[in-house]
C-alpha cells in the first residue's frame, strides 16, 4: 500500500523486551532514514497503546523521527499501581538497550508522559545514556502539594531537556516549574501549551486524545533537530 504522498506508509511492529526475569511489550514505528529514535514511556494511568501516545508516535514518524514506546512491568501485568523507581529505571535501561539494537546509529532520546518522563530523567541521572530528554507533562509535584518537589535529580542531568507543559497542569505550578528550569540552566527548555491540563486538553477545544498527542510532535521534532 502506498500513501497519498506516494511514499510507503510507516509500519508499526511489535517487540518483546526482557527486563530481568520478566518481559515487557513495545511498539516500534520507524520511518525511512530517521533523524533520531525517541524512546517513549507512558504515564502512570495508561499504557503504551493509549490514543495520546499513538497519535504522538504517528505524528513523530511524519516528522522523520522513529519511536519505540513500551509498557512498564506493572502495566504489562495488569496492575494499577506503578512500579517503584528501581524497577522502572531497570526497565528504561533495558528498553534503551533494545532501541540501540533496532537503530542504525541515529541519536537515541528518552521521553515520557508524566511518570514515564520522570523515570527517564532518574535513569539518565543515574548514568543511562541518552542524547537528551523530552517531558510530556513533567510531574513536578502532586496536585495540591507544591511543597514536595520532585526535582533534586534534575540538576545533575547534563543532556538537553525539553519540558512541554500545559499552563493548567496541576502537577506543575507554573512559577515553580519556571524556577526549576532556570536553576537547571541552558540545557533545559520550557515550552508552554496554553490552556492545557496534565493531558494537554484545553477547555472549549474539542479534540480527541490522538489529535492532542499529535499536536505536540512539531515542537518535539524541532527540539531534536536543534540538538542533533
Amino acid at each position: 500500500m502506498v500513501g497519498n504522498d506516494g511514499c510507503m506508509p510507516n509500519t508499526e511492529t511489535s517487540e518483546t523486551i526482557a527486563v530481568g526475569e520478566t518481559e515487557v511489550s513495545a511498539l516500534h514505528v520507524r520511518p525511512e532514514r530517521p533523524l533520531a529514535t525517541l524512546v517513549l514511556a507512558h504515564g502512570a494511568g495508561a499504557g503504551m497503546e493509549h490514543p495520546f501516545l499513538q497519535g504522538f508516535a504517528e505524528a513523530m514518524a511524519a516528522e522523520g523521527v522513529a519511536t519505540l514506546r513500551f509498557n512498564f512491568p506493572y502495566r504489562e501485568a495488569g496492575r494499577r499501581f506503578p512500579d517503584r523507581p528501581p524497577l522502572a529505571i531497570a526497565t528504561w535501561r533495558a528498553v534503551m538497550d533494545a532501541a540501540t539494537g533496532l537503530s542504525e546509529g541515529e541519536p537515541l532520546w528518552a521521553a515520557g508522559k508524566s511518570f514515564g518522563g520522570r523515570m527517564a530523567s532518574m535513569a539518565v541521572a543515574e548514568g543511562m545514556p541518552a542524547r537528551g530528554l523530552v517531558y510530556l507533562g513533567y510531574p513536578l509535584h502532586a496536585p495540591g502539594k507544591p511543597e514536595k518537589l520532585r526535582d533534586e535529580h534534575l540538576y545533575g542531568v547534563t543532556v538537553p531537556m525539553l519540558f512541554l507543559q500545559g499552563t493548567r497542569d496541576t502537577f506543575a505550578t507554573p512559577e515553580l516549574l519556571e524556577a526549576v528550569v532556570t536553576k537547571i540552566g541552558p540545557k533545559a527548555t520550557l515550552q508552554w501549551a496554553e490552556g492545557g491540563d496534565h493531558s494537554f486538553a484545553v477547555k472549549g477545544l474539542k479534540r480527541g486524545a490522538a489529535e492532542v498527542g499529535a499536536s505536540l510532535a512539531p515542537a518535539v521534532a524541532a527540539f531534536l533537530r536543534a540538538n542533533a
